[in-house]
């Protein structure tokens, strides 16, 4: 989930009781987060159309939307229910699991941390894969130093996680003015991959293949919804600032349409037009550099700018990333979901101790992962289980708590939605994570990163309880 428009301490970092949301908010803002879709999709399209086929992927992408869209419509009404609440979905799942299993506390709220935390990590790589396809193509060593492998990308993406690191330090805050900025970089490389290739002639439907068969092919698409699910569920962002927003049950419903319109489109144009255009095996060979020769084919010269502009939008999704996901580590040692020493907060109000947890964990990340898809289905074990666990929350606070205030109430069917929704994604995220191989990211080494981070939280909101709260 993006970072809030303003990172500023609250009374709840304190201690005490937490503020009131401000609620300046309007619709459009949500949408503009909103565009972390589109820009999140630079990771994960170029393998979707090589594995699966350009209409296998346009397929699957739509799919993981509209579940995405039902999801977080459920999600309004916990968002209006907690309004103070800065945790997001892991919060949620928190407040509806505590009384039956308060494991799912640290579960939820680790996996979802860490999911979001290494996005910076997960786009730095791509702008160093970027940075070298358009102006240092031939950069091709590598440096072998054990478990880590450092290539000119890896290098490049260090600095900018070193960069953004020390923006962070001093004060960086995620205010609208960047996120409508870099949202509307986006939109230039976007019209130029969708509409350049119908306009130059050189489409071409033949290019496009369908490669799901059979019971192998029902496996490898929940493999790759597996996969979708980091790019098409934050969405979220829509639904978790409605008590921000100035109108919370208008505002809400005409972001998340907005987003999930914009998101559906973008999904179907974008796998088409540039599938017809370059075709499925040179994106195959290059899923994550592609983008820059069909800049080149396209517009000449102006190919500079275009990679500058998609490098800046990615931008946002690294800078909500980090103040993101520090922040939510800060409110876990705040809230007695892990040790202490990170609730802590320095006399400017920054998270120091957990944005230095993340600074690491993105140069181990990186360093030793690499691929970007390998860091996404990483962390995707937990944000998938956190989904899981906040969707069921929704319906055991429907039933644990029928009279608490709910600004915006769905109707009584979304229950059932819910419990259906949580058992499609108990399924995706059993298949997922036992089939990496599938789609050719990820293994034995990704899922145990994934477990063992789990495993950390569940031992550190151990030793929280019996420990130092104890004494």
């Amino acid at each position: 989930m993006p970072a809030a428009p303003h990172l500023e301490p609250t009374a709840r970092d304190q201690g005490t009781a937490p503020a009131p949301a401000k609620k300046k908010m309007r619709w459009y803002d949500g949408f503009a987060l909103s565009l972390t879709m589109p820009a999140a999709l630079v990771a994960s399209l170029g393998g979707s159309i090589g594995g699966l086929g350009a209409w296998g992927a346009v397929a699957l992408w739509v799919t993981a939307m509209v579940l995405a869209a039902v999801t977080n419509w459920i999600y309004t009404e916990l968002a209006a229910m907690f309004p103070d609440s800065s945790g997001g979905i892991a919060h949620y799942a928190t407040e509806g699991w505590k009384s039956r299993a308060p494991v799912v506390g640290p579960l939820a709220s680790f996996g979802y941390w860490f999911s979001w935390t290494t996005a910076l990590s997960v786009y730095s790589g791509i702008v160093g894969s970027l940075v070298q396809a358009q102006w240092f193509p031939g950069q091709r060593w590598t440096l072998d130093l054990g478990p880590v492998q450092l290539t000119f990308p890896v290098v490049v993406g260090l600095g900018v996680i070193a960069l953004l690191f020390g923006a962070a330090m001093i004060g960086l805050h995620a205010a609208m003015w960047i996120v409508h900025l870099t949202g509307a970089m986006l939109l230039v490389p976007l019209v130029v991959f969708i509409v350049g290739p119908f306009v130059t002639g050189d489409w071409d439907a033949s290019r496009l293949h369908w490669n799901l068969h059979g019971a192998a092919g029902l496996h490898e698409a929940l493999v790759w919804l597996y996969i979708m699910a980091w790019t098409c569920f934050c969405v979220e962002v829509c639904a978790t600032f409605a008590p921000e927003y100035a109108d919370p049950v208008k505002d809400t419903s005409r972001a998340l349409r907005a987003g999930v319109l914009f998101g559906l489109g973008v999904f179907v144009l974008l796998p088409l037009s540039l599938a017809g255009y370059v075709g499925e095996g040179p994106i195959s060979g290059e899923p994550t550099t592609f983008y820059v020769k069909a800049f080149q084919d396209l517009i000449g010269g102006g190919a500079d700018l275009m990679v500058v502009f998609l490098i800046g939008s990615l931008l946002l999704i690294m800078v909500s990333g980090l103040a993101d996901g520090s922040r939510v580590l800060h409110t876990m040692g705040v809230e007695g979901i892990t040790i202490r020493q990170l609730g802590v907060l320095d006399r400017r109000g920054v998270p120091v101790r957990a944005l230095l947890v993340a600074l690491v964990l993105n140069v181990v990340t990186l360093t030793v992962l690499r691929t970007p898809l390998a860091i996404i289905v990483a962390g995707n074990l937990g944000y998938i289980l956190t989904h899981i666990l906040a969707l069921s929350a929704f319906a055991l606070l429907r039933r644990d708590r029928p009279d608490a205030a709910r600004p915006i109430r769905l109707p009584s069917l979304m229950v059932p939605v819910a419990w259906t929704l949580a058992a499609l994604l108990t399924v995706i995220l059993v298949v997922g994570a036992t089939g990496f191989s599938v789609s050719g990211y990820g293994g034995p080494a990704e899922l145990a990163v994934a477990v063992g981070v789990l495993a950390l939280g569940v031992v550190l909101w151990l030793y929280r309880t019996r420990v130092q709260d104890r004494s």
